[in-house]
């Protein structure tokens, strides 16, 4: 297969060194801050001698930490400059740290999906450097998943950490447009500069460009795993196993109690397009049902094209609910919360007693159809 000649921002260097010249600016990034040739945006930029500090989202700039760990003030050892937290705590960057900066400069992979940390730590710098003056570079990186929309459209009251914004489940934007468009949308205004892409289409998957593949979080090893991810991480808000703590994190669903044989006969059934699942059993070595022999099913995309992976993991959430008295859903984070499924979904819908998946989804479609309409003044690429 050929593969499509691309550029993220970090390698247009053409555009990024005369704009940073003169600036001492803080890096918000993770080990995907890298350019084509492996090295690291962190040392690209202390080379250039602009370097400040560093902000670090979840799992830490260098990949330390799981998911949901805290994440502390720490020294980078490679470089020496200051690591400070946009996880764990409070989100936003403080301002007496913003002050000492010209500029911040933001460049993390992202995979595409409403319910994913990083787009939320940008809007909470966007906030920042608004409120401070300061103008914020975004280096544009391809979302893996391609420019399709697709998914619930969140509702305000489910605003959070894990969806903030009303956008779709996969909202089909680069992480440049994603931030043009609710810089707009959302009366920011902030001193927004994208650094684009270069050769890439809105129908491209990652691993069809010459971009290499580095994990955006330790339970996405894989653009396949990116994918499975939109589908499953619905069951982050259920009693069942996503698949963390295996070697197929959000491609395997299972727990214990499961009826794996009967659940994949009885999904293969409705012909899903695009997919199949196979049954098959897994041990956690961490996460929910930690060393407990779980039964479950392996989602296998066998056309992503075709492939719905919001309708389809909603499909068997419902089709695993429905058969299972052990199924529930998991309690809020904090009294008086919504549910997390309710956060993950951006809706209670799916746990009303009125609740009706085709009506559901049609009416979510024309929701999500508005929106494509909405972004296409924001968008950068065709």
């Amino acid at each position: 297969m050929n593969k499509q000649t691309v550029k993220n921002g970090i390698d247009r260097t053409e555009l990024l060194t005369p704009l940073l010249r003169g600036w001492k600016v803080g890096l918000i990034t993770n080990p995907t801050g890298m350019n084509k040739d492996f090295v690291s945006t962190i040392d690209i930029l202390h080379e250039m001698g602009v370097l400040a500090c560093l902000f670090s989202p979840e799992h830490g700039v260098r990949g330390e930490h799981q998911a949901g760990a805290k994440v502390t003030f720490y020294t980078d050892e490679k470089t020496g400059v200051p690591v400070h937290s946009t996880y764990g705590g409070n989100p936003h960057i403080p301002p007496e740290i913003l002050q000492t900066l010209d500029a911040l400069v933001y460049d993390i992979q992202d995979v595409g999906a409403r319910y994913y940390t990083y787009v939320y730590t940008l809007s909470y710098a966007m906030e920042d450097c608004a409120a401070a003056g300061k103008p914020l570079v975004i280096l544009d990186r391809v979302n893996p998943v391609g420019g399709k929309m697709e998914g619930t459209i969140l509702e305000r009251p489910f605003s959070s950490f894990v969806g903030r914004y009303p956008i779709p489940s996969r909202y089909g934007l680069t992480v440049g447009e994603f931030a043009r468009y609710i810089n707009e949308t959302e009366q920011i205004g902030c001193d927004l500069r994208v650094i684009p892409l270069e050769g890439w289409t809105r129908d491209t998957f990652y691993d069809e460009t010459d971009l290499p593949w580095i994990s955006p979080s330790p339970n996405i090893p894989t653009v396949d795993s990116a994918f499975a991810y939109l589908c499953t991480c619905l069951f982050e808000g259920t009693n069942l196993s996503e698949g963390r703590g295996t070697t197929h994190p959000f491609e395997w669903i299972g727990a214990p109690w499961l009826n794996s044989s009967a659940l994949a006969e009885t999904f293969n059934a409705l012909n899903l397009p695009g997919v199949k699942l196979r049954e098959c059993h897994f041990t956690p070595t961490f996460s929910k049902h930690k060393d407990t022999l779980c039964h479950g099913v392996q989602a296998h995309i066998t056309d992503r094209r075709a492939f719905k992976p919001f309708e389809t993991g909603l499909r068997l959430l419902l089709a695993i609910k429905d058969s299972h008295k052990e199924f529930a859903f998991l309690p809020p984070w904090k009294e008086g919360s919504p549910a997390f499924i309710d956060l993950l979904l951006g809706t209670d819908a799916l746990r009303r007693e009125d609740f009706e998946i085709e009506s559901f989804l049609k009416e979510q479609q024309a929701k999500v159809q508005a929106f494509e309409n909405a972004a296409k003044p924001y968008l950068l690429y065709p």
